[in-house]
């Protein structure tokens, strides 16, 4: 591999990295406990980008950066829906398969039904573009939010606001 080839390499990891890293601080701020699956290749295990958990709720994230548009190939969204069906006991309402696209200060998320996935109706390729409107959101409901604060308030801990 030609050294200009591995330096372009080593930046797109680092990119990747870096929107992983930081939409796992954005779902513990917003409440999630959340991971970083740290795959280092393209595999053909059932891996997401990130796990996370919010109460009963499960999230299996694909992550991916870029100045305007993304395209998550149906492989990447397939994986999201093998792993939760493989891996997370609990009922599908419970399970959700999520997209996740940084373009630059600007997150989009778009959540994929499992209808579409059993149905065998996934597309070749979900484009989400910066000036989209996703479908799933991370803030807590206020409901949740008052939850959250009883809950830290009986355990004896402090909560901080959400932004």
């Amino acid at each position: 591999m030609k050294a200009e080839d591995a330096a372009r390499l080593r930046r797109w990891r680092r990119r990747g990295f870096y929107s992983e890293s930081s939409l796992v601080k954005l779902l513990k701020k917003n409440g999630f406990y959340a991971v970083r699956v740290p795959v280092s290749n393209p595999s053909l295990n059932p891996l997401p980008d990130i796990i996370a958990r919010r109460g009963n709720h499960v999230y299996a994230l694909e992550v991916k950066n870029a100045s305007y548009y993304v395209y998550f190939p149906k492989q990447q969204i397939q994986k999201l829906f093998e792993f939760l069906n493989r891996f997370v006991p609990t009922e599908e309402q419970y399970k959700h398969a999520v997209l996740a696209a940084h373009m630059g200060k600007r997150w989009v998320f778009r959540e994929i039904n499992w209808q579409v996935w059993r149905e065998e109706k996934l597309p070749e390729h979900e484009r989400i573009l910066k000036r989209d409107i996703g479908n799933f959101r991370l803030e807590m409901s206020k409901e949740d939010e008052e939850v959250r604060s009883r809950k830290a308030s009986d355990d004896g801990l402090e909560t901080q606001g959400i932004s």
